[in-house]
């Protein structure tokens, strides 16, 4: 399957000035469109094409291909400046590492997903996993999958199978063309309303065998990124949005606290000792949240770099260090509201934004408050009681 991008085969800028400027006027982008996107409760195409331009599209595009690897850490801290500005398109951003899954593809079908260039834009809505009929050379596959983030500007869209015995029992990834299966607009929340995370309906779409994968199953390529724990990465990503959101609610918070005087004309709300001690507790939270998340990040990279093996504790230190991130990162934001006051309960207010999408990525179930128990069973030498992980 050879991708036709829905964005016009947009590429990267070459690396360097002309890339860091066009990540710049993406940002630029999107503090004034924003609102465009959570009102129409999708990222649109040609947004995701300037991401296309700034290369997060081809962060996780093997080398052999084309691609420029980027360190998870680099990545990231990339989803964590856009989600500063709006957390949802954060959130659709952070896609672009997932092609780190398509490692586990045949390297023909791998070829043939980037012959018409890397910068491809993947959605997966993989759940609930759906019974195939096993047919010569693939699957015929129907149903119904939920929260595919991002399909409204997808390239290719990946939903999910049952596994069977050819299997071993695991769940496969099976790739589809965006033309192929319905986009049902069911996204109706009150928290990352832009992400566009609906459903997508197949009726006896044929998938060949080879575009199917086991989700972080075994490489099929060997580089620094494809050792990487590809499921650690997939909560990171997440994970990162909510301190990218933190970072955004307390920026706003100290703007605000810096100001000469009230809107009543009284002192600055920056001079009660409340709101003092309130955005130094919050600093202080958020970022040791970030140095342990990042120095986690960088520890384990430094060792798919050099080949080493990565043990179940690192990957439970991973996961750990995610969940925790986007727990601290979601108190920040709600210290924030409170420091705010009443003004911050208006649907207008600046802070509603990082309110209503920090709430999010808790929730998801990579980083809910199990994953501290499975992490910590790991740690002690235990089953982790959660399948999949660390």
């Amino acid at each position: 399957m050879t991708v036709h991008s829905v964005t016009d085969r947009v590429v990267a800028e070459p690396a360097g000035a002309a890339r860091a400027a066009a990540f710049d006027h993406a940002l630029d982008v999107l503090r004034d469109r924003r609102d465009e996107f959570n009102a129409a409760r999708f990222v649109p195409r040609d947004f995701i094409a300037l991401l296309k331009r700034s290369g997060m599209y081809r962060a996780s595009t093997p080398n052999r291909f084309g691609g420029e690897p980027m360190a998870p850490a680099d990545f990231m801290k990339m989803v964590e400046r856009i989600s500063a500005v709006d957390p949802a398109t954060g959130w659709v951003s952070s896609f672009g590492s997932s092609l780190v899954y398509f490692a586990a593809l045949p390297v023909e079908s791998q070829a043939m997903i980037y012959a018409d260039g890397p910068d491809v834009a993947y959605a997966g809505g993989l759940f609930p996993m759906q019974e195939a009929e096993k047919v010569p050379g693939g699957y015929l596959c129907s149903g119904v999958w939920q929260f595919a983030s991002g399909c409204r500007g997808a390239d290719i869209i990946g939903i999910g199978l049952a596994g069977g015995p050819d299997t071993g029992g695991k769940p496969l990834t099976a790739l589809v063309r965006p033309e192929d299966v319905e986009i049902i607009e069911n996204w109706a929340v009150a928290g990352m309303k832009a992400t566009g995370s609906h459903a997508v309906r197949a009726d006896r779409v044929f998938v060949p065998e080879a575009m199917t994968f086991v989700r972080g199953g075994p490489p099929q390529i060997d580089e620094p990124l494809t050792r990487y724990p590809s499921l650690a990465y997939a909560a990171q990503v997440l994970s990162v949005v909510t301190l990218g959101a933190a970072r955004g609610a307390l920026d706003y918070v100290v703007e605000v606290g810096a100001a000469r005087s009230s809107i009543t004309g009284g002192s600055s709300k920056g001079n009660r000792p409340a709101y003092k001690n309130g955005v130094a507790r919050a600093e202080a939270e958020l970022r040791s949240a970030r140095a342990f998340f990042y120095e986690t990040t960088e520890s384990v990279w430094r060792q798919a770099v050099l080949g080493e093996t990565i043990s179940a504790e690192d990957r439970a230190l991973l996961r750990l260090s995610a969940t925790h991130a986007a727990h601290v990162g979601r108190s920040v934001v709600l210290a924030a509201f409170d420091l705010a006051g009443t003004g911050a309960i208006y649907e207008t207010h600046p802070l509603q934004r990082f309110l209503q999408d920090a709430l999010v990525p808790a929730q998801h179930a990579m980083l809910q408050t199990n994953t501290f128990e499975a992490a910590g069973a790991v740690l002690l030498g235990l089953d982790a009681g959660i399948p999949s992980f660390p």
